[in-house]
């Protein structure tokens, strides 16, 4: 049985491969036909971007979640907050920027189906986080 109770445990099992983990724990999270919107459009929307997006996220080290708030309801939850971490320097969306530590707000929202993740949104505060990295001078 599922329920908004058990969808959020999947979203925090899913967003805890951001850090690494196990990739395979994908099939059991995620719908085959899934669609991450949030990826690049370079990227493939559905699983296999989202598989190749999370295996190259070490890039990156996510120090987590500095805030969250996170709401389920029916088959949604959403995750609202801080999330911060460690930019190793280099482009970020095309963009040149120093390695640093950055903090930004992020919503994510997530649509489940039969207990699994079938879609994935995101919002997050990317000028806020080249700016803190000096990309963009602070006006």
């Amino acid at each position: 049985m599922t329920g908004p109770a058990q969808n959020k445990i999947v979203v925090e099992r899913f967003d805890a491969l951001v850090n690494g983990g196990d990739l395979d724990q994908l099939d059991e999270l995620c719908t085959p036909d899934m669609v991450n919107h949030a990826l690049a459009p370079s990227r493939p929307a559905g699983l296999a971007g989202t598989r190749e997006f999370l295996a190259g996220a070490g890039r990156f080290r996510s120090d987590g979640w500095q805030r969250l708030v996170v709401v389920a309801e029916d088959d949604f939850v959403v995750q609202h907050g801080v999330r911060g971490g460690v930019w190793p320097g280099g482009a970020f969306l095309g963009i040149d920027a120093a390695p640093g530590p950055y903090a930004r707000e992020v919503a994510f929202v997530y649509r489940l189906a039969s207990g699994r993740i079938a879609e994935r949104w995101a919002v997050r505060d990317d000028l806020g986080m080249l700016r803190q990295l000096g990309a963009y001078p602070a006006t």
